[in-house]
């Protein structure tokens, strides 16, 4: 299966100033295959050292000479290690700090050999990291779940894909292509990114075999938190990771997650989880001015899961045929799924932070699912799982916030239309309305409407 990714892989193996490149993301996003598959289509050979499995290899990390280490792998795999024409892989890293602290020597002694890690975040997290970080020596591919693109081009082939990432403002989508993608989107909200769930979807498999795929990863995931403190710390974890998962798209409050433990403890059980992006942490921001994130207040945020359709699984969803299901939970789903999709599609080098805005006064709740910004545009960004629905926290920022655009994703047409404000006269905002299956093109579509 094809991951977008690979193509930001390519324009790191051709830079001249490139650093070892560590792939980060949670369990099982698909780290590994990607490395692999895509190596293997751009270099002569693809040198992989499990260190979880191999941990007798563990003991070439203990000098700080690559190139004797090259030697050593070399004599040890069987395989030369020729610069330009080879790839080092190194899997599972986070269990052997040594040798993601080697990485610096790579840079500053042999920068022309190419040298991929990998590791899953939650090991990073819960594990005390006794070894110095290779700081300015070392860069990133964050790595997220795949896509409803992804999953498209997977289960549907490229022609539909490659139709919404050249769709523009003014284009209409033929209503046979939009149920089409319509269908897939549904099934995507319950079958989710995972790429284990995703393979056997492409293979046929049955609902039921989907759900036992999605329990296993789901419970992987719970085991880690054996690694970590106490028996209460890891329960704690554990009533966090579902919390969130149950509750996507609501505003998190501690004592929500246990009464039993103290704040602190509950804000360090969430803090972890977010490092090893499991959860995601969408954070209010007064949004007064750019950037959004100089703006935030950390004690009002909201929660996003790994992944929608492992929420579902969390959440104790039944898979029966998908064109029947109904939950109760369509408007978080869907918050969920633009979640997902600004994170899948923004800079793969960096984490991107997501934030909402809020305001709490009597009489004058308001909330907004989304703020984003594209250049001195700030545009908040609505979510509806449905046609219809008020807009009116989103008349109540612009207001505010002196704004005039803004960014409603429902289940209607593309459009651009022109609303009076309640209560005011003149020209009024100017509201883009979009289909939810183009969540992945956000901010090409904001740029086309900024401009506009």
């Amino acid at each position: 299966m094809k991951r977008f990714a690979e193509q930001y892989l390519s324009e790191w193996r051709n830079r001249s100033d490139r650093k070892p490149l560590v792939v980060r993301g949670a369990r099982q996003v698909g780290k590994t295959h990607l490395v692999e598959h895509w190596g293997q289509g751009h270099f002569k050979v693809v040198v992989k050292l499990d260190l979880e499995r191999e941990r007798d290899l563990h003991a070439l990390f203990e000098g700080q000479d690559p190139r004797k280490l090259l030697e050593e792998i070399s004599l040890l795999k069987g395989q030369r290690l020729v610069p330009g024409e080879c790839l080092l892989f190194l899997d599972e890293v986070q269990a052997c700090p040594r040798a993601l602290s080697a990485l610096r020597y790579f840079h500053e002694i042999i920068p022309e050999v190419h040298v991929v890690a990998a590791g899953s975040l939650l090991d990073f997290a819960l594990r005390e990291f006794k070894h110095s970080m290779p700081v300015g020596r070392i860069e990133y591919l964050f790595l997220h779940p795949m896509s409803f693109e992804e999953f498209l081009l997977a289960t549907e082939g490229e022609p539909l894909v490659t139709h919404l990432q050249n769709f523009h403002l003014g284009d209409e989508v033929n209503a046979a292509v939009a149920t089409r993608i319509k269908e897939s989107l549904r099934r995507y909200f319950f079958i989710g990114g995972m790429p284990e769930a995703v393979h056997a979807s492409t293979e046929k498999a049955g609902l039921v075999d989907i759900q036992r795929i999605q329990s296993s990863i789901v419970q992987t995931m719970q085991d880690d938190f054996a690694k970590y403190g106490t028996r209460l710390q890891q329960d704690l974890l554990r009533k966090a990771f579902r919390h969130v998962a149950q509750h996507v798209g609501r505003k998190i409050k501690y004592v929500n997650i246990s009464r039993e433990s103290r704040s602190a403890e509950v804000k360090t059980a969430l803090g972890l989880l977010a490092q090893s992006r499991v959860v995601h942490l969408v954070l209010h921001t007064s949004a007064n001015g750019i950037p959004l994130g100089a703006e935030t207040n950390e004690r009002h945020f909201k929660g996003l899961f790994l992944d929608i359709g492992l929420a579902n699984q969390l959440c104790g969803l039944n898979l029966a045929p998908i064109e029947e299901l109904l939950t109760v939970n369509e408007g978080g789903l869907a918050e969920q799924f633009v979640g997902q999709e600004l994170l899948c599609s923004g800079l793969r080098f960096q984490e991107e932070p997501l934030f909402y805005w809020h305001r709490e006064a009597r009489n004058a709740n308001a909330e907004v699912d989304y703020v984003i910004s594209e250049g001195r545009s700030i545009l908040p960004v609505e979510v509806k799982a449905a046609k219809g629905g008020a807009l009116r926290s989103v008349f109540q920022f612009l207001q505010e916030k002196r704004q005039a655009k803004a960014i409603r994703f429902y289940a209607g047409k593309t459009g651009i239309e022109t609303l009076a404000v309640p209560g005011e006269s003149g020209s009024g905002i100017k509201l883009l309305s979009l289909p939810l299956f183009l969540a992945g093109q956000t901010h090409r579509l904001a740029r086309e409407f900024c401009r506009g």
